[in-house]
């Protein structure tokens, strides 16, 4: 009975490692990536269902991360619709920038991928790389020690929170921005500030719903606080007159030259 004991006995152990590698994070980064190479594979209406929820009751959205934990053993997305979709929305409303700015093709062409791959993917890979770090060196609880954000967790937060930033910044102020926001005005500028400060208020929060929905996590409350430095830089923007909107809208166009 001793070799067959030994064979049943190796064969649940190649069957463990085989598990063990499915969670790996090299098969999880494969997984991700070859999703997005096949539309068909993607849940395109469960993204948007996602996109809505961001903006009416972003708790929800993190809801549903705590069942992935529950059914598919990881907190970050193994579907890329989601990041597809937002890709879009940059792409449309860069080149509404472009167009509200007077640009030409190749100036439109240039401003997008400056917006893309730096302010987007590059910024977006340095917060979720930062936060990733400081989470798990400083948030995790010390009875939790054996559990650790993951880097794609981190990556998502950042862009279910850049989401709503995005389409308040980038397509609801297009809008505004030639009649009103771009003026010498108070009103001008009142109205863009405002746009950014309830934009930049969606990230803080979106944020700190991300990282608190984690169990393991302790005095997430911290990320709350750049709330008071935005409330502070807001009010002392509209006494000395300086517009956001109007200093993006020059910086967008020094890029391009």
């Amino acid at each position: 009975m001793l070799p067959t004991a030994q064979v049943a006995g190796s064969g649940g152990e190649a069957m463990a490692a085989r598990e063990a590698a499915r969670h790996t994070a090299g098969a999880k980064r494969y997984k991700y990536l070859r999703r997005l190479l096949h539309a068909r594979h993607m849940d395109f209406e469960f993204a948007l269902w996602q996109m809505l929820y961001l903006f009416t009751a972003p708790q929800r959205v993190y809801r549903n991360f705590h069942y992935r934990k529950q059914t598919k053993d990881q907190w970050a997305r193994d579907d890329p619709a989601f990041l597809v979709l937002l890709s879009i929305w940059l792409c449309v409303s860069t080149i509404g920038f472009g167009f509200v700015l007077d640009m030409g093709f190749f100036e439109t062409i240039k401003l997008l991928l400056w917006v893309v791959f730096i302010d987007c993917v590059g910024v977006g890979l340095l917060i979720a790389t930062l936060m990733w770090f400081i989470s798990n060196k400083y948030l995790v609880k010390r009875q939790s020690r054996d559990c650790d954000v993951e880097w794609g967790y981190a990556f998502d937060v950042h862009l279910n929170a850049f989401y709503p930033l995005l389409v308040i910044l980038h397509f609801i102020q297009l809008f505004f921005i030639n009649y009103v926001i771009i003026s010498n005005s108070f009103i001008g500028y009142f109205v863009g500030n405002t746009l950014w400060l309830i934009a930049i208020g969606y990230y803080i929060y979106v944020t700190f719903l991300g990282y608190s929905a984690l169990p393991f996590l302790k005095n997430t409350v911290i990320l709350l606080y750049p709330f008071a430095l935005l409330i502070l830089l807001y009010v002392l923007s509209l006494a000395l007159g300086w517009n956001f909107t109007k200093t993006l809208c020059s910086f967008y166009k020094y890029r391009v030259k």
